[in-house]
């Protein structure tokens, strides 16, 4: 289910973001790999700039809802292996839900409901029945571990949350009243009830995606990347150098 929040205001936060090099975090893709190998494109031509190799990180919730799930995770593999960029990339909820359909079919009516249609689509697959029918989720459980091959533990391998300087990266959200390392995997990859509404205290900066916003910010120690790319046509990424960030967006015709 998709939530859109607005601005809500709370104690003053004046931390400057302090990252360690130059960082790029690109939103939430959701099977638009056109969108991805354009914005990737615009990262490449401004990093150009930057005085050391920069980080890169993609902010999970690759597949799904878009048509071009199968692409897009192949070209997160292809760029794992590339070196102008050290390359980091979270979890989101939809590759859990996609690996915990791999390990208990049980698990994959869940996993369809919300998005994992079009990503077996993308490979060629379908749920040949209803899923309530005896022995179709294992069948598609079958021909997914085929299709995906090493894919699979490339997925497995992706890390929940990054930090650099005071910038914790995540994909949905961090307990304000806990420290980096003492989150829980349900926070960061589901959410957590006052992540918007109360401020953190250790000045640490929190990036995120997960939740749909009309337009990326960073205000409250919290900088929002999910422009809703599968249904918006716009793709965003943040930039963050030291004591500031920018945006980077790839869209196309029908952007809003």
């Amino acid at each position: 289910m998709l939530r859109f929040f607005g601005n809500r205001r709370a104690t003053k936060f004046e931390a400057p973001i302090g990252v360690a090099r130059r960082t790029y975090a690109v939103g939430d893709v959701h099977g638009r790999i056109d969108l991805l190998t354009q914005l990737i494109a615009e990262i490449e031509r401004d990093a150009r700039t930057a005085q050391e190799t920069p980080e890169l990180i993609f902010m999970g919730d690759y597949i799904d809802r878009g048509e071009e799930s199968g692409a897009v995770i192949d070209f997160l593999v292809a760029m794992a292996a590339r070196d102008d960029f050290d390359t980091v990339f979270l979890m989101g909820n939809h590759e859990r839900m996609m690996l915990d359909f791999l390990l208990v079919p049980e698990m994959g009516a869940r996993w369809l409901r919300y998005g994992g249609l079009q990503t077996l689509m993308s490979y060629g697959l379908s749920t040949q029945g209803s899923v309530n029918e005896a022995g179709v989720l294992e069948k598609i459980q079958a021909n997914l571990l085929q299709k995906l091959g090493p894919r699979r533990e490339f997925i497995e391998q992706m890390t929940l949350s990054h930090i650099s300087g005071n910038v914790l990266f995540v994909h949905a959200a961090a307990n304000p009243g806990r420290p980096p390392d003492s989150q829980s995997d349900e926070c960061l990859l589901w959410g957590h009830p006052r992540f918007f509404d109360q401020t953190r205290q250790d000045g640490v900066w929190v990036v995120h995606g997960h939740t749909v916003v009309t337009e990326p910010s960073a205000e409250q120690g919290r900088i929002a990347v999910d422009t809703g790319a599968y249904f918006s046509n716009r793709l965003t990424a943040a930039r963050l150098d030291a004591g500031q960030v920018s945006f980077l967006a790839a869209s196309t015709p029908g952007a809003g």
